[in-house]
């Protein structure tokens, strides 16, 4: 096995807040830090810097680039949004009516791409369309429900619900149907006959903020992240759901992706991909960090006392013996700082993802590459 499933490191800025590939993956957005999106390209052997988007005032905090449109939307702490679509060699914005009045801190296009959502600090969610009649894109806000900010999205597969994650420590699902946006029948009944800002489910899981949600391919998992240091997983949310509380030993994580149905990557504050496997009963595990580092003898007293924290919590270390240093402290990896961005890349003729890239608060973007590295349980 070779010594890292990291394939490519890119170093493009002290900082960066999100990022997003283009449909071929020939070009990436991402936002530096600041209130500017800038795009590169891949000319043979070199990044090159190809476009800037200036239009917002503050921090971008959402980037998403559209698959089939090739539309990019942004989303910022100034309260807008803007969709930029391609005209030559230039990308022109559209506003997106959003009314907030507080900061837009995550967006998401819909699988199929006809609406997007935006999670904001406003305790509101915006379900954004365009109105053909009036060339803009418009939104319906699902108000009342968030005790707090939203800090995450997730598309289900039939394009109706989503579901969000909210630092009032609670995951809820719910059916975003718009009348001549979406069209009925052509999902599950139970989809398509809830009305728009109904909430399908509520989960209680964390007693803290929680951050990162994500679907499985099927729809029928949900996993989101707690920031104190637990991975939900929840089955059949709609119906009956089943939920298993998955505690870590390490620093809490950010973001969380499904490469298969029974595999998920996470990733967060220990600058380190984290793998979970379920096994044939459902039951789910931490597996081991991606990036492979060495273990170094611990000598600290910081270090000591944070295995003997770890425990006392009754978590077992796997793979590493007890007198190894916290996996939390970088040697040498991928990333040297909290990643808060993964985004799948390639999938194989089984479904499974084979590529993602992750960014972070150390400027880097790093694409994996599972393949030979990992055994995705299918």
């Amino acid at each position: 096995m070779a010594a890292t499933a990291a394939v490519a490191i890119h170093q493009f800025a002290e900082c960066i807040t999100c990022h997003a590939w283009s449909p071929d993956q020939s070009m990436i957005a991402f936002c530096p830090n600041n209130n500017e999106v800038h795009i590169y390209k891949f000319f043979t052997d070199k990044w090159e810097k190809l476009h800037v988007l200036s239009k917002h005032d503050q921090i971008i905090s959402g980037i998403d680039w559209s698959r089939s449109s090739n539309k990019i939307v942004t989303v910022s702490h100034d309260r807008n949004s803007y969709v930029w679509t391609q005209e030559g060699s230039d990308w022109v914005p559209t506003l997106v009516i959003l009314k907030l009045n507080r900061a837009a801190l995550c967006v998401q296009w819909s699988p199929k791409e006809n609406k997007f959502a935006v999670g904001s600090g406003a305790k509101s969610v915006c379900i954004c369309y365009y109105e053909q009649e009036n060339n803009w894109w418009i939104s319906k806000v699902i108000r009342k429900r968030h005790e707090s900010s939203v800090t995450s999205l997730a598309w289900h597969p039939n394009n109706i619900y989503l579901a969000t994650t909210s630092t009032d420590g609670k995951c809820r699902v719910f059916s975003t149907f718009i009348k001549g946006v979406d069209t009925r029948g052509s999902q599950s009944s139970t989809a398509t006959d809830s009305k728009f800002g109904e909430q399908i489910a509520q989960l209680d899981l964390s007693s803290t903020w929680v951050f990162g949600v994500r679907w499985s391919a099927s729809g029928k998992t949900l996993a989101y992240l707690g920031h104190n240091s637990m991975i939900y997983f929840v089955d059949e949310v709609e119906s009956a759901p089943a939920a298993q509380n998955l505690a870590l030993r390490d620093l809490p994580l950010r973001d969380v992706l499904f490469v298969s149905e029974r595999t998920v990557i996470g990733v967060g504050f220990d600058c380190n991909p984290m793998i979970f496997a379920a096994d044939e009963t459902g039951l789910w595990s931490f597996v081991r960090f991606l990036d492979e580092r060495k273990a170094i003898p611990s000598t600290s007293k910081a270090s000591q006392l944070s295995e003997a924290l770890g425990k006392l919590y009754g978590q077992s270390k796997q793979g590493t013996s007890s007198d190894s240093v916290e996996p939390s402290k970088p040697r040498g990896g991928a990333h040297e700082n909290c990643i808060t961005c993964i985004v799948p890349l390639t999938k194989g003729r089984d479904g499974t993802i084979k590529r993602f890239s992750t960014s972070g608060l150390d400027g880097k973007i790093v694409v994996w590459d599972l393949e030979n590295h990992i055994t995705i349980a299918k």
